[in-house]
């Protein structure tokens, strides 16, 4: 069947397809060019920590691949809240994004009054490492060479020993919180500003110990500046296989993973957030990001958009049960 125009009918059509083939061409050329400067990168914890070990090895690739550099912004401080916050009310230009851990979904069971909302104010956009948490200890003031001997020696001394966090309110503060209800145990908490500086004061021995993601430490353990002993979940490191595994220590319940991933501020076009996870998941897939990786023991779940939405209201129904479980305040 022919459709007859007539004169003004045909010139609204000739219009409409003008206007069209003139936006298509444009549109495809800003998605094409994406991106034209340098991405800001917003990380909420000090350098050195487990945030930083991946999101710099994916900075590098990302550079490489699409010839603009990211800009890592170290916003430590309050458990990863304060950058988290940053991050929020950030640009939502396609230029502004923000690394952060499973922490995030931790803080809104710890922090009464957060100044963002992470479900409201942050889209999730992908998930691009897992690591196991990991047990460590400074050799020197920790003389136990086994998970048994060390546990005894928690119990002989209640209080005495203490162990460093990311944080009140960080994976590695509830780690610790969810070892001690499962082993009976009492070990003083010692926040810090971020994995980073807890770390080297356990290199130092200013403490005794903590509750790691596997990916910040992982280079200590392999130096001999600090000493494993578990390593969480229900089988061994591929990365470190002398290591035991929770579950055949006899906790079996003890399951602590930190995660990282990647979050836009709320109002960001779905062009750019898909150009985003297009790029992060293929900086993340390059073999040099893969050798870091598998180095620091790290998995890459590679769950994106409602995926990882998913995941993350998962993890947060979660750790409101560890919180309330143990009791864990901010100290």
């Amino acid at each position: 069947m022919t459709h007859q125009f007539n004169i003004p009918q045909r010139r609204d059509f000739i219009k409409a397809i003008a206007a069209l083939s003139g936006a298509l061409p444009v549109w495809a050329q800003a998605q094409s060019a994406w991106p034209t400067k340098p991405v800001n990168m917003i990380v909420p914890f000090p350098a050195g920590g487990g945030t930083d070990a991946f999101a710099r090895p994916m900075s590098a690739a990302f550079a490489k691949l699409t010839g603009r550099q990211m800009i890592i912004d170290n916003r430590g401080g309050a458990g990863g809240t304060l950058g988290a916050g940053i991050a929020a009310k950030a640009a939502p230009d396609g230029y502004n994004y923000l690394m952060g851990a499973v922490h995030h979904t931790i803080a809104p069971s710890m922090y009464p009054r957060l100044d963002y909302d992470l479900e409201r104010d942050l889209i999730p956009l992908i998930q691009v490492a897992a690591v196991p948490q990991v047990l460590v200890v400074n050799p020197k003031k920790i003389t136990a060479n086994d998970f048994k001997s060390f546990l005894e020696m928690l119990k002989k001394n209640p209080g005495r020993l203490n162990y460093g966090s990311a944080g009140s309110g960080t994976s590695h503060h509830l780690a610790g919180e969810l070892f001690k209800l499962q082993t009976k145990t009492f070990i003083t908490h010692i926040p810090y500003r971020g994995a980073g500086p807890a770390l080297q004061d356990l290199i130092a021995g200013n403490v005794d110990m903590m509750f790691d993601g596997l990916g910040s430490s992982a280079a200590h353990i392999k130096g001999g500046r600090i000493k494993a002993l578990m390593v969480s979940g229900t089988k061994r490191n591929a990365a470190f296989p002398d290591v035991p595994c929770s579950s055949e220590l006899g906790l079996p319940d003890y399951t602590v993973s930190t995660w990282y991933g990647v979050w836009a501020p709320r109002g960001t076009t779905p062009e750019a957030q898909a150009r985003a996870i297009e790029e992060f998941r293929r900086a993340c897939l390059t073999d040099e990001a893969q050798a870091v990786w598998a180095n620091q023991g790290a998995d890459f779940p590679n769950l994106t958009g409602a995926q990882f939405d998913a995941f993350i209201k998962k993890e947060l129904a979660k750790w409101s049960q560890v919180v309330k479980a143990s009791g864990a305040k901010l100290d």
